[in-house]
């Protein structure tokens, strides 16, 4: 099994890098289109269509996404016993960080096609640079693997 594995390793490694990008790139603009929604009464025919946007990209890009990057992340690092250092402990971290804050987003759209507002302009606009900064901090964990 193990020799299947590390045989199809640069595909595994293509894949996770794919769907990180599709993950990313919904995390990058799900705050974005609650900020918009913002903009629309609750009730109103704009909130129901950022409602329906947000609904669309959690379920056909985010989640889908997140879930494939954490099968192929997970299939690698056992192909390649890479449990043992110290890097991929505290990329798992940041992940699980990434993880949850994908969770509270989703949570919080949710919310928000409710008709509720838990989150102002400015904390949107905060709150949507953490995958940002998440992503740099894991970048750096992978291709320098300082421990």
């Amino acid at each position: 099994m193990n020799d299947l594995l590390l045989s199809i390793y640069l595909y595994l490694k293509a894949g996770h890098v794919i769907f990180m990008v599709f993950w990313m790139a919904g995390l990058f603009m799900l705050p974005r289109q609650a900020i918009y929604m913002l903009d629309h009464a609750p009730g109103s025919p704009g909130e129901a269509m950022w409602a329906d946007r947000m609904g669309k990209l959690r379920k056909i890009i985010l989640s889908p996404a997140m879930t494939v990057v954490w099968v192929l992340g997970l299939t690698m690092a056992i192909s390649g016993g890479w449990f043992a250092y110290g890097w991929l402990h505290a990329k798992l971290a940041l992940v699980l960080a990434m993880t949850g804050f994908h969770g509270y987003m989703v949570s919080q759209t949710k919310k928000m096609s409710r008709g509720e507002r838990p989150l102002t302009e400015k904390q949107l606009r905060m709150i949507g640079e953490v995958p940002g900064l998440l992503l740099v901090l894991i970048v750096f964990l992978v291709y320098l693997k300082p421990f």
